[in-house]
């Protein structure tokens, strides 16, 4: 047995024995989560933010707060449209489900096989002609942020699409692979993923205000964004879709999409427990920078481990998976506890709201053992 395996399979036994005697922790009443969020935002100056709560696959909170603009003193509102950053990577990992419950595509299948050309035929994928490792490339590697790349290849010193390690070999988070399973998708098996995702996700969870592409009529009721310092940033109108991260969205209509998530709705039972199945260790002492070397002990300790589109890990009250989305002017986040299908969602436009998020979702969840040193790196 390997150290890792080890290392998990001895927390797994320590939390499952003490799940047993970790009783279901009431949930706060939506006025003191709202006085609780109202004060954290004032000690960390956070512009915006938003806050959903499920309790048991159900929606029973969601709260605005702050602003969608300062200078125009523009509320933010639980319909106003922000940023959801890569928590489109979830969804749209939970659409890729949903193709794998109809036999339309297979997540271990290599990709090179679904598609008409060879990869490096493709333009944007040139880097890779003189490295077959992209042969090997399967949906499963891309899902778990295994397939070798950077995040994005415009962080490599020369620009450069490559390979870091063998697919399925090393954690490293990385859009640059959802970018080649949303090729697959379009020219291996015709499919429009902005069009489906729109019509089996957005649509089925009544998301009225969730898209992949910029819509005009969302501009009446935006929210722009706020840096660490406070500088301001105009709403980006992405007009591609991109699976890595172009949907907008509102804490309304991510409240619906996760409560359905955690209820299974929409997929099979064995698609659901693969969405949060712990299926590759993470050993990496943190998300960002990516490809780092060295380890955190914690980790291990904790089963920190990819999911499909999520992270995993086990605390006393059960296994819980998680998903964050951020860039300098947006922190999102969602952290779910399975045994009681309760989470809490967190959606920002001032990224000074990932300051709060340990704080405020021990506050709503209770204590838990999320790996806030991981995912923030600090």
């Amino acid at each position: 047995m390997t150290a890792w395996r080890s290392a998990v399979v001895g927390a797994a036994l320590v939390l499952l024995g003490a799940c047993a005697h970790a009783p279901a922790r009431a949930l706060p009443s939506p006025t003191a989560i709202d006085a609780e969020v109202a004060r954290l935002m004032a000690r960390e100056d956070v512009k915006g933010m938003a806050v959903a709560v499920i309790n048991r696959g159900e929606v029973v909170h969601v709260g605005a707060y702050g602003l969608a603009n300062v200078a125009e003193q523009r509320p933010l509102r639980t319909d106003t449209v922000m940023y959801g950053a890569s928590l489109t990577k979830a969804a749209f990992a939970y659409f890729v489900m949903q193709l794998v419950d109809e036999g339309r595509f297979d997540l271990d299948r290599p990709l090179a096989s679904y598609l008409p050309r060879s990869l490096p035929e493709y333009e944007d994928y040139a880097d890779l002609a003189r490295d077959e490792r992209w042969r090997a490339l399967t949906a499963r590697h891309v899902l778990n942020h295994t397939t070798g790349f950077a995040n994005f290849r415009w962080l490599e010193d020369d620009q450069r699409l490559r390979f870091h390690s063998d697919p399925g070999s090393r954690y490293g988070y990385s859009g640059e692979g959802f970018y080649i399973l949303q090729l697959t998708l379009e020219e291996g098996l015709g499919l429009d993923v902005g069009a489906e995702m729109q019509r089996r996700v957005f649509d089925r969870f009544g998301m009225t205000r969730t898209s992949m592409q910029w819509r005009a009529d969302f501009r009446p009721n935006l929210a722009d964004g706020y840096g660490e310092d406070g500088s301001f940033e105009p709403h980006d109108e992405r007009s591609s879709v991109s699976a890595a991260g172009s949907m907008d969205t509102t804490i309304a209509d991510q409240a619906r999409l996760w409560a359905g998530i955690v209820r299974g709705e929409g997929l099979s039972a064995g698609s659901r427990e693969e969405l949060t199945r712990a299926q590759f260790p993470i050993l990496s002492a943190h998300q960002f920078p990516t490809l780092v070397p060295g380890g955190d002990p914690r980790g291990p300790a904790i089963g920190l481990s990819a999911g499909v589109g999520v992270v995993t890990f086990n605390d006393a009250s059960g296994p819980i998976f998680f998903k964050g989305g951020h860039n300098d002017w947006t922190g999102n986040m969602v952290i779910c506890q399975e045994a009681r299908q309760r989470c809490v969602v967190f959606l920002a436009n001032s990224v000074r709201a990932e300051h709060i998020y340990p704080e405020l979702a021990a506050f709503i969840l209770g204590e838990t053992t999320m790996p806030w040193w991981w995912e923030y790196n600090r």
